[in-house]
């Protein structure tokens, strides 16, 4: 496995660009399953869990081509199997999102409960239960969800969390479906509003995306589709830390700021400096103060950013309390800043972080997805070199990271141990 080595203590400085959006080309990649026509979608990043969607939509009998970076084109003519196996779906629970489009399509489903990262639970219930109440008949078999439906019929369903995957499979079995359904207390995140925007070029007629009640009227049959994939705001978010506790002078271009709102606010409030123009977000960071933060769903404060943030109130001058409210096991990586020189203290879901002068390099290891970067970060401010173990948790979301921040003048490689 390979491993990440940094030496900190450089200042940052330039421009990059982000990537397309990991979480919102996962759904609508998988969204071709509702249509025998061909879907080009344009800045698909390059990653291990699109790798895994594109794997197992050819194991389902999707033709895909990729005849240039960031461009995929599938074609779900040939559909021959509709079976999503453990091996994959353990690997990225984003599998589990092909139940919907498979039974509305098809009529029939057999997909195998999903995996991921170790954050904490994350059921499926709401998905199979919405299911059910569009007409499906679900059974959990042998660790696999089987699904039937001659024809999914529209409803009203109320979801008991605002579950982005749930909204999302919901929405896709929704645009097959018979009639209207109405999803209430819907997740209100920029990827559900992409994928509305897939849904309706291909035939579907959705309002609400974005808010808590989303509407989709069904087609009898949906189209083709071309699409660009919206850019990654925990992808941006990320860099924008690494420009502020790094310090420097770092133009990050490709973002919707206003996708950032939350995040963006917490950012001035600690003093870093921001300055926004179109799509691009200049950052300069020098002398940050502690600020509290605590996790919401969308429009709120991101979990996928929390780790990132510890780092810089790791660092900052005062004592912040960040409270976790989306997962339950999402503190991991402080552990390993604890071991890095950070003052974090553990009570449940906060953490009280009391800033020091510097960090210290040291050999740790990554836990999820999101702690991998914020080693990463952590070791961009750290005295000496830092050696991240297990990063292929980062390969699975970050798009070249390495090669992005080294660009900036980050001293940082990847090795194979």
């Amino acid at each position: 496995m390979d491993k990440i080595v940094v030496s900190g203590g450089r200042r940052l400085s330039g421009e990059v660009e982000v990537s397309g959006s990991k979480n919102a080309a996962l759904p609508i990649l998988i969204a071709s399953l509702l249509t025998d026509e061909p879907c080009t979608f344009e800045h698909v990043p390059e990653l291990v869990d699109i790798r895994t969607a594109l794997k197992l939509l050819k194991g389902l009998g999707v033709k895909v081509e990729q005849d240039k970076p960031g461009s995929v084109t599938l074609q779900a003519r040939g559909v021959d199997k509709l079976e999503a196996s453990y091996d994959l779906v353990k690997t990225m629970r984003a599998s589990f999102l092909v139940l919907g489009p498979l039974l509305a399509r098809f009529g029939e489903a057999l997909v195998s409960t999903p995996g991921g990262c170790a954050i904490g639970a994350r059921p499926v219930n709401l998905h199979m239960k919405g299911l059910a109440e569009m007409g499906a008949e679900i059974d959990l078999v042998h660790g696999y969800v089987a699904a039937k439906a001659k024809k999914l019929k529209g409803t009203k369903i109320y979801l008991d969390s605002p579950s982005v995957g749930a909204t999302e499979n919901l929405m896709m079995a929704a645009a097959l479906a018979e009639g209207t359904t109405v999803i209430e207390n819907a997740a209100q995140e920029p990827e559900i509003q992409d994928l509305a925007d897939v849904l309706t070029k291909m035939g579907a007629k959705v309002a609400g995306a974005g808010t808590a009640i989303v509407r989709i009227e069904g087609a009898r049959r949906l189209g083709g589709v071309k699409h660009r994939v919206i850019p990654d705001r925990i992808e941006a978010g990320s860099l924008m830390v690494a420009a502020a506790v790094a310090g420097g002078d770092v133009l990050i271009r490709g973002v919707r700021a206003d996708h950032l709102d939350a995040f963006l606010l917490k950012l001035r409030e600690a003093g870093v400096e921001l300055e926004i123009e179109g799509d691009q977000v200049r950052v300069k960071g020098d002398g940050v103060k502690s600020v509290d933060v605590s996790t919401l769903p969308y429009p709120g404060f991101p979990t996928d950013l929390q780790a990132q943030m510890m780092v810089l109130m790791s660092v900052a001058d005062g004592v912040s309390v960040i409270t976790e409210n989306i997962f339950e096991n999402r503190f991991m990586h402080a552990l390993e800043l604890i071991r890095m020189g950070a003052d974090i203290r553990l009570e449940g879901n906060r953490a009280v972080v009391k800033g020091v002068k510097s960090l210290s390099g040291a050999n740790v290891m990554a836990t999820d997805l999101r702690a991998s970067m914020s080693l990463i970060l952590a070791g961009l401010v750290a005295n000496g070199y830092t050696e991240i173990a297990r990063v292929y948790h980062l390969d699975r979301g970050y798009e070249r990271v390495e090669k992005k921040l080294g660009a900036l003048g980050a001293d940082i490689k990847r090795v194979a141990s």
